[in-house]
């Protein structure tokens, strides 16, 4: 299929740029595209030609994407309120309306507070119970931005204040506010120029973290309210431009912890929130090579650490008093890793992973005040899907309710309460899909292909049943991320029905890079090691080719980001495999960028892909990084995704990617490049206009298959 516009593609214009490192000279011609200031003119009209161009091309599918948008906008209960999170006097929740993009943020008081919390507690909505308050409503809130997301939303100890971050631009640098719970009113000036990342510390006052110029989270900081943030103490400043500082609570909430993070190493501190004047007191120390995270219950830290010898993690306990005691609770397991802990009053839940699944684990504590030890055994949860997705949830943690939403490739998100002392597990609710979607319609399968060295690759397959044929007449969506130890785990979305009922297979290969078979598997996916992540990817569509789910002239592959890297790279390694491919904010210009730190999150990054002032990485970088091995040669169509206000992945990586694409390639399939100049990493914030992004990418990918006219099945 040969693009088909009246105008012609745009044609960047060239500039040589010479960079030049080990005796190595690189020249690039689109560096020009760049601007950091996103505002240049020319730049901009380069970046709306480039929409246009797309917008042409793609206007003989209007049609298409209008029944693919009404599709999926169909299956939404519209009106519609999240299971009510009891905590304290209040339940609390997330309420959608009729019509609206975003969320309100609501309470109900609970009518009788002092009964216990059990997996039976329902909130009363009827006419007698206490009534509803609408604390934010974001809809107001995002009137007169073309972008909004609150990114954070903490309610006082106290139930009286609640603090909000807001992001009006996509670019991740929040305003927090602080208003009245009952009125909505602001009780102070907003704070400015911060993360998502704050707490409570009693209630009149806010612990938060601030970013550098290189949005990289390096300050934490200590506000009282009632004063200016300019007075604000600084508790830390982390120095190492490697490591990044984060925020978190103990589910016991009489402590925070923040956090210091590069790619491999981690030590916490620690502040005792009835006592926020003393400051962070240091929980565990800093060690090159150990990663540790932590908790609190009763009088003990509890602490998960990664090493070397422990790559999988084990978990620790240490007397409040006394940081430097440890007990080991859970040992270390090559075959098992330790994911996450949660903690309640009487019980340690653990959410791990073994054979490229989750599975989660509850265990009962001695009582506090009691010494700990080894836990042996545990109660497992069951799951029923052969592929599947849970995650853990916020509960109470005075109570013995854990809550978790699972979710599966044919099974919508179901938010479970689970009685750890019982082991009864109660429906609290599953995601309404509007139409005549039935769950039993649909297989979903674990298979293995072997990778180049022989190592088996997991797949997660989706398919309607008694409608795939699996004779490779089937269209065949192929998706991959495969970095930071990422698990991409199988989970239900609705809107990829309108791929499989018309006769779709939808996979998930859970690369090399990634964190679903261990830490081991991330290991063997970074650094020098980088290209198993790709040749795994390519072997997964070789597995799905020879067993015929598909053939090349029916294979689309898709990835975001990192697995933007991983398209990028893969269509240059092997264009011939596939028919088409989506580059969702690829980072595409991987060299050039991890060359640069004043770029946003570079320095960070370097021990994620090592870095390429040292030679070794340097060459092993260029060998892959997509906008260095473009060349001539038949490629793929392909669809490109970028966000002007992308603070993750420059807009100018996939401008450039595709620039030097349309200057070497040497077929006519389609190239389109789609760039928001008003949103950021994660697209557009409101839920109807995702779906329009959703029903443009579809649009795509069924025109660049060769499957239209008809939207039958395939």
């Amino acid at each position: 299929m040969a693009a088909t516009a009246s105008e012609a593609p745009p044609r960047a214009k060239k500039v040589r740029h010479e960079m030049e490192m080990f005796g190595d000279v690189r020249v690039d011609e689109y560096y020009w595209i760049r601007d950091d200031s996103r505002k240049d003119p020319e730049v901009l009209a380069h970046l709306a030609a480039e929409n246009s161009y797309t917008d042409e091309v793609m206007s003989g599918e209007k049609e298409l994407q209008d029944q693919l948008y009404a599709e999926m906008r169909g299956r939404i209960k519209e009106a519609d309120v999240s299971v009510p999170l009891r905590k304290g006097a209040y339940y609390y929740y997330e309420k959608n309306l009729e019509g609206k993009e975003y969320i309100q943020h609501c309470r109900r008081r609970v009518p009788d507070e002092g009964s216990p919390l059990s997996v039976h507690d329902v909130m009363p909505t009827h006419s007698d119970a206490p009534p509803e308050y609408v604390i934010l409503d974001e809809n107001v809130k995002a009137q007169g931005h073309t972008y909004y997301r609150v990114g954070g939303y903490e309610v006082s100890p106290d139930n009286k204040l609640v603090a909000y971050a807001e992001d009006t631009k996509g670019n991740e640098i929040y305003t927090v506010y602080i208003i009245d719970a009952e009125t909505g009113v602001p009780v102070e000036k907003p704070l400015v120029g911060v993360t998502s990342y704050f707490e409570w510390a009693g209630n009149s006052t806010l612990i938060y973290i601030t970013m550098d110029e290189i949005l990289r989270e390096d300050k934490v900081w200590l506000h009282t309210l009632g004063t200016d943030q300019s007075a604000d103490s600084c508790l830390y400043f982390e120095e190492d431009v490697k490591f990044s500082l984060s925020l978190t609570s103990s589910e016991s909430k009489r402590y925070l912890f923040v956090s210091s993070s590069s790619k491999n190493t981690t030590f916490v501190f620690y502040l005792d929130v009835a006592k926020p004047e003393e400051g962070l007191k240091v929980l565990t120390s800093r060690t090159e090579g150990i990663a540790t995270s932590s908790s609190h219950r009763g009088d003990h830290f509890f602490i998960e650490r990664r090493s070397d010898e422990c790559f999988n993690s084990e978990v620790l306990a240490c007397p409040v008093d006394d940081v430097s005691n440890l007990v080991l609770l859970i040992p270390h397991r090559r075959n098992v890793k330790i994911q996450e802990i949660q903690l309640f009053r009487d019980h340690l839940v653990v959410y791990q992973r073994e054979g490229g699944l989750p599975t989660v684990v509850v265990h009962r504590l001695p009582a506090v005040g009691h010494p700990l030890g080894s836990l042996e055994g545990g109660r497992s949860i069951d799951f029923i899907d052969p592929v599947y997705s849970v995650e853990a949830s916020e509960s109470q943690f005075s109570s013995n309710v854990l809550r978790f939403t699972y979710t599966s490739l044919k099974t919508p998100e179901t938010v479970y309460d689970y009685d750890m002392d019982t082991g009864v597990s109660v429906v609290k609710k599953t995601k309404t899909v509007l139409g005549d979607f039935d769950s039993s319609k649909y297989v979903t399968e674990r298979k293995w292909a072997s990778a180049d060295d022989g190592t088996q690759i997991p797949l997660s397959i989706v398919y309607k049943k008694d409608l795939v044929k699996l004779d490779g007449s089937d269209p065949l969506l192929l998706y991959g991320y495969g970095s930071y130890e990422a698990c991409i785990d199988p989970y239900f979305k609705d809107t990829r029905l309108s791929l499989l009922d018309p006769g779709f297979i939808y996979t998930i290969a859970h690369i090399r890079g990634g964190g679903e078979m261990g830490r081991e598997w991330y290991e063997n996916g970074k650094y020098q090691k980088k290209k198993n992540t790709f040749t795994d990817f390519i072997s997964a569509a070789e597995y799905l080719i020879e067993k015929k789910y598909c053939t090349k002239e029916k294979l689309c592959i898709h990835g975001r980001s990192a697995g933007g890297l991983l398209i990028g790279a893969v269509i240059n390694m092997r264009p011939e495999l596939f028919k088409a491919a989506v580059a969702g904010v690829p980072f595409v210009d991987v060299l050039t960028t991890m060359l640069d730190p004043t770029i946003p999150l570079t320095t960070s990054e370097w021990e994620e892909w090592g870095d390429p002032h040292e030679e070794e990485f340097y060459h092993c970088m260029k060998s892959y990084s997509p906008v260095d091995n473009v060349k001539a040669q038949d490629y793929p169509h392909l669809l490109v995704q970028g966000g002007l206000n992308d603070p993750r992945v420059g807009y100018f990586e996939p401008a450039k990617f595709v620039a030097k694409l349309r200057e070497l390639k040497t077929d006519d399939n389609l190239l389109l490049f789609k760039c928001d100049l008003g949103a950021g990493h994660f697209s557009k914030s409101g839920r109807f206009e995702k779906l329009q992004e959703e029903a443009f990418t579809y649009a795509f990918i069924i025109k660049a298959l060769d499957l239209l006219p008809s939207r039958g099945p395939a």
